[in-house]
């Protein structure tokens, strides 16, 4: 099957979100709706991906190889229980959120908390939803956790030292 150039452009960008859901492709890609990646995805890169079993969109490694571009997590340990990347590709609010979220052996944050953080540090004003979006997209690679208090909050899983972020 042969792509077209914004074929070609969207399968790499699943490779480097990997794991990820409609709603990232959707704010990545301008659609309107979860409903029209999903025909986007069935109707044009249908060879290329699938759902794993937490229902995360992931690329194929020929989809990998066909775009030259590296899935975004990277150099998972062999060790089932650590699983930590060693690189993840992400747009540039999750490296933000990376560095300032709460360390792992610090007291986890919520939402808010963190969002606050960024104000600070970046001088950027996120909304809020988004900001929850960034966190639970670094909770899917494996490198934050959630710890349920009043309400969800969060803090890393690994130290920041062990993972590389690039912004995809």
């Amino acid at each position: 099957m042969s792509l077209s150039d914004e074929e070609q452009q969207r399968l790499a960008d699943v490779v480097r979100l990997q794991p990820t859901k409609n709603k990232e492709l959707q704010e990545r890609w301008g659609l309107e709706s979860g409903s029209e990646v999903h025909r986007y995805l069935e109707g044009h890169l249908k060879e290329y991906y699938y759902r794993d079993d937490n229902s995360l969109i992931r690329a194929t490694d020929e989809a990998a190889a066909l775009v030259g571009v590296e899935p975004g997590v990277e150099g998972e340990e062999d060790d089932e229980e650590s699983g930590v990347p060693s690189v993840i590709r992400v747009p540039e609010l999750e490296a933000r959120v990376f560095r300032v979220v709460a360390g792992p052996d610090d007291r986890s944050e919520s939402v808010v908390s963190v969002l606050n953080k960024l104000r600070e540090e970046f001088d950027v004003d996120p909304e809020a939803k988004e900001v929850r979006r960034a966190l639970q997209s670094l909770r899917r690679k494996g490198v934050v956790e959630v710890v349920y208090r009043t309400v969800p909050t969060f803090r890393l899983a690994v130290e920041r030292d062990e993972v590389d972020v690039e912004i995809a």
